[in-house]
């Protein structure tokens, strides 16, 4: 009896099952949600392009994929490696607009592991009961965006933003737009996704550009809040454009670009251009107008192109260029450091740049080469993200650097 009460004394505290689990929600990693998706997102960053590329070019496939090559292509993009992204930004931006503790420990180990079995379910989920693929398909996107509406919705009365709500209605929009693509009208349903990231962007752009530029050259930039409520407004219209005669929805995306490029004129581009962490995040903007342009354009004229341009404009020129420069800035400052761009950052930057004129410019002026677009770009993103992936793992996986929790 003796030797065993010893035995039970001695044993190392990791040995006990309760105390790996407590050091395992205890872990940094989980104690903000931006650290475990920026992980993934810059994973399937890398990855998934590449993968497309192999697939498109007849390389391998996703034989117990329930889905086709196309719909796995396009609902991975933006449900797995955007909603990545856009899951660690919303859950760590929320908890600051309303000041509270946000979503943490269980709450994130239990979200990342619905967004593996996504990605599970996506690609193996053929001959799996319908019930079980539906269940892969909506647990994380239905769970994240529930707890991201209960954030804002409790603690409204201390919110700092008062446009906050048109968040209740976008969040809940892209369970709809992934049903469609997933299930009903493809097209539909990735030109309602593509219109909700659209939104989110320039909510985003809102926010930050506005400080960015006065806390790098100490200048105020134009905010006028009927001109951005208005831009919101036509931005939430168009979530539904799908619904509207195409002509209607033609004539809303060219006012929706012109509202914004009077904005942009009125945001010191010239300024922003002399640094690059600055200047890219106003390609990301031009992205979105130039997108709403060709909208129109197509929908006006016998525009002819190669590839889907217009999506590709906002995929590769928004999100792919604003994505990797609030990565470093968030994998930064939220774990104590100085917000610094280094050589590294840079070229990642610049990568994404060279993504961009590679994946929409160059198949315009040599259509013969589109397939060795679609390689390069692949190989762009996937040097861009193992880099930032590389750099900044070390960073999500230790406590901040200035003592604070997270």
């Amino acid at each position: 009896m003796q030797l065993a009460i010893v035995a039970t004394l001695s044993r190392p505290k990791h040995a006990y099952p309760g105390t790996l689990l407590m050091s395992l929600i205890h872990h940094p990693l989980w104690l903000v949600g931006f650290r475990p998706f920026f992980l993934l997102g810059c994973l399937s960053g890398a990855l998934l392009p590449l993968a497309w590329a192999m697939f498109f070019s007849g390389h391998g496939g996703l034989p117990a994929s329930p889905v086709s090559p196309l719909q796995w292509h396009a609902h991975e993009m933006f449900f797995g490696f955007g909603w990545a992204i856009l899951g660690g930004f919303l859950l760590t931006s929320t908890k600051n607009w309303v000041n509270v503790r946000g979503h943490h420990g269980a709450g994130l180990i239990f979200l990342v592991g619905a967004w593996l079995f996504e990605r599970l379910g996506m690609a193996l989920g053929a001959h799996w009961p319908p019930s079980l693929f539906l269940l892969s398909s909506n647990l994380f996107l239905g769970s994240i965006i529930l707890m991201l509406l209960w954030t804002l919705i409790r603690h409204r009365k201390q919110d700092s933003y008062a446009d906050n709500p048109v968040f209740f209605i976008l969040l809940p929009a892209f369970l709809l737009a992934k049903q469609m693509m997933l299930f009903g009208d493809f097209k539909a349903g990735s030109d309602m996704a593509l219109a909700l990231f659209r939104l989110a962007f320039l909510v985003m752009l809102e926010r930050t550009l506005t400080q960015f530029m006065k806390g790098v050259f100490q200048v105020q930039i134009l905010r006028q809040p009927a001109l951005d409520m208005a831009i919101k407004l036509l931005g939430l219209l168009l979530v539904g454009g799908f619904l509207l005669p195409p002509p209607v929805s033609a004539l809303l995306s060219l006012l929706l670009a012109v509202l914004l490029l009077i904005r942009f004129a009125f945001w010191k581009p010239l300024l922003a251009a002399r640094r690059i962490d600055i200047g890219i995040m106003y390609v990301g903007y031009l992205a979105i107008v130039g997108q709403l342009l060709l909208v129109a354009a197509m929908a006006f004229t016998h525009l002819g192109t190669v590839g889907t341009v217009a999506t590709h404009l906002f995929t590769f020129g928004a999100m792919g260029c604003i994505i990797p420069a609030m990565i470093v800035r968030i994998a930064n400052g939220h774990t104590g450091r100085k917000v610094v761009f280094g050589p590294l950052d840079k070229s990642v930057l610049y990568l994404m740049l060279a993504a961009l004129l590679i994946r929409v410019l160059v198949p315009q002026l040599a259509p013969e080469k589109y397939l060795a677009t679609v390689h390069a770009a692949a190989t762009c993103w996937l040097l861009a993200f193992v880099l930032l992936g590389w750099r900044y793992t070390p960073y999500l996986l230790r406590p901040r650097i200035d003592g604070r929790e997270h």
